[in-house]
């Protein structure tokens, strides 16, 4: 299955972000190839999934399926040195799409980003950002979970 999703940098996240539902995410990745392709488990609520991701840009292909709890513990301790803590925020968008908007913590705190999936790549390129979205990230490989989760620490803006 494809994935056709943006994503942007987040300066000022609105003020009544509690308003809205949210979640603790935590993800690790198991594997990271320099292809693009990784494998990472997540937990959120006590629901954990495995997913499986490959490419760049704004089109991936993904698979995802749950995983039972006592499987994402086993496989947690090989995420170690490659892990995102974040808060989910769920915000209803125009268009019937939603907003996904990331704040991390951990040695990323601080770092902001929304995401938004579309069905296809005409309603990405269509899509009017809203004005609290900052700069897109989409292309920028220094955004990607991936790398946030083995990096620690939010990218340098001069490089």
């Amino acid at each position: 299955m494809a994935e056709i999703e943006r994503k942007w940098l987040v300066p000022e996240p609105p003020a009544d972000l509690t308003g809205f539902p949210s979640r603790q995410i935590d993800q690790g990745y198991l594997a990271i190839d320099a292809d693009g392709t990784e494998v990472r488990v997540r937990r959120a609520d006590g629901d954990a999934v495995m997913t499986i991701k490959q490419g760049a840009g704004m089109t991936r292909a993904e698979e995802e399926f749950a995983i039972p709890a006592d499987r994402f513990e086993r496989l947690w301790p090989l995420t170690a040195g490659r892990r995102v803590q974040k808060q989910r925020y769920v915000i209803p968008g125009q268009a019937g799409l939603t907003f996904e908007l990331d704040r991390y913590g951990g040695d990323l705190e601080g770092l902001a980003v929304v995401e938004v999936e579309f069905p296809d790549e005409h309603g990405a390129d269509a899509f009017e950002v809203p004005a609290w979205f900052g700069r897109e990230v989409t292309d920028d490989a220094r955004y990607k979970n991936q790398a946030l989760a083995r990096t620690h620490g939010t990218p340098d803006e001069d490089s």
